[in-house]
């Protein structure tokens, strides 16, 4: 999944999200040490749910702490 943001700062960025436990974003590294700080904590995976614990290899869950952090600009699969 590619997803294409911005941080509060204004600063962009654009990442892959691999599914890869060991290295969960490339493009990044903002974006992974913001999914590195987040793991193994809970995150809602739409506003509604539902909820699921951070885990690099969980794509979903990653592109929530991006989505929940970060304004989303682009995501496609």
């Amino acid at each position: 999944m590619l997803v294409t943001g911005r941080f509060e700062d204004g600063s962009a960025y654009q990442v892959r999200v691999t599914g890869d436990s060991e290295r969960p974003v490339i493009g990044s590294v903002r974006a992974a040490a913001l999914v590195e700080l987040h793991a193994g904590k809970p995150i809602l995976l739409s506003p509604a749910g539902p909820q699921r614990t951070v885990a690099g290899d969980d794509v979903q869950a990653v592109r929530a702490v991006l989505g929940r952090h970060t304004t989303v600009l682009d995501s496609t699969p």
